[in-house]
């Protein structure tokens, strides 16, 4: 099975398991995450808009002390950039119906919330699969130190995720039952 197959076979899975822990709700997921977040005050963040099952990290955004961006999808392959959000800015659809700032200015993150369908112990993530979040944080860290904060239902975990040369380790992981850090 190639590495693609695999992981077309356990994004099935995660998305099985993200389904039924969105049903029974996040807990204080995004209290834990404001705590993760509260040293880097200052710093750029990026977070995102929740879609459909995702764990929703918009009251940790709301709480950050510094300036927060979303995600902007430019175009198949390329990197995310980021546009400034504030709680309550005007918001419109994007590509793939996550909602963007309908203006304001771009920012590059130093720090990262992570969307993804399933993480493993190692700190790896299995996003969608269009590569958009390993593309752009390897992007970052080739210009500045970055954290990367995968945000998830600890039911998400995996045994293992499926990698190749091209996907990026993250920092750190936080779901409603912890925190844990991938040094």
């Amino acid at each position: 099975m190639s590495v693609d197959e695999a992981k077309a076979v356990a994004r099935k899975a995660a998305f099985a398991a993200r389904k039924e822990a969105f049903a029974r709700g996040q807990g204080q997921a995004a209290e834990l995450l404001a705590d993760v977040l509260a040293p880097h005050r200052g710093k750029v963040l990026a977070g995102y808009m929740a879609m459909r099952t995702e764990i929703d990290p918009t009251a940790a955004m709301a709480a950050h002390q510094g300036p927060v961006g979303v995600p902007v999808i430019l175009g198949a392959g390329q990197a995310l950039r980021f546009r400034e959000w504030s709680p309550g800015c005007a918001m419109v659809a994007g590509e793939f119906g996550a909602f963007i700032p309908a203006d304001g200015a771009w920012v590059e993150p130093e720090v990262v919330i992570v969307p993804l369908v399933g993480f493993d112990a190692r700190g790896y993530r299995l996003g969608y699969g269009g590569g958009f979040y390993d593309r752009t944080l390897a992007g970052l860290r080739a210009r500045h130190g970055v954290l990367a904060v995968g945000f998830a239902f600890a039911a998400q975990e995996l045994p293992e995720v499926p990698i190749d040369q091209y996907d990026q380790r993250l920092d750190v992981i936080v779901t409603e039952q912890g925190i844990r850090h991938f040094p």
